[in-house]
């Protein structure tokens, strides 16, 4: 399911160099190709393919600096649920260019595609095991 590799990711009028590192399954219809930026080292990119009908296994944020997650093509939705228990639903579309979302240590946060949907993660620093915890579906 994952596309042609990239090789520069723009984000906040920002173009990095990519350099591929994996592509994963990461649930079924789930797939995550991972790059860094060598120019920085200071963050990494997570692309995320979603198949039409599947969604992410909820992950709450555990540790790091800053997680965004953004839209890139398809159709969807990112659900963040706020320690408090407030839920917060971002719809994305073909006009949902430019869209990012800061997810903050202790959020669970999920995307979920109705059409073939792609998306970004960024992570400052780069991840490490255990900076999510994948929770199970309601």
């Amino acid at each position: 399911m994952s596309k042609n590799k990239i090789e520069s990711f723009t984000y906040e009028n920002e173009t990095l160099t990519v350099k591929f590192i994996e592509s994963s399954e990461v649930f079924p219809g789930v797939v995550c190709d991972v790059y860094f930026h060598p120019e920085t080292k200071e963050r990494d990119l997570g692309v995320i393919y979603i198949e039409a009908g599947k969604k992410t296994k909820p992950q709450r944020v555990l540790s790091g600096d800053q997680t965004i997650e953004g839209y890139i093509s398809g159709t969807g939705r990112l659900c963040i649920q706020k320690p408090s228990g407030k839920k917060i639903i971002f719809e994305v579309n073909q006009n949902s260019e430019g869209f990012a979302q800061v997810v903050e240590v202790g959020d669970i946060m999920q995307w979920q595609a109705d059409d073939n949907l792609v998306v970004f993660e960024i992570c400052f620093p780069p991840y490490q095991d255990g900076r999510f915890e994948n929770l199970e579906d309601d």
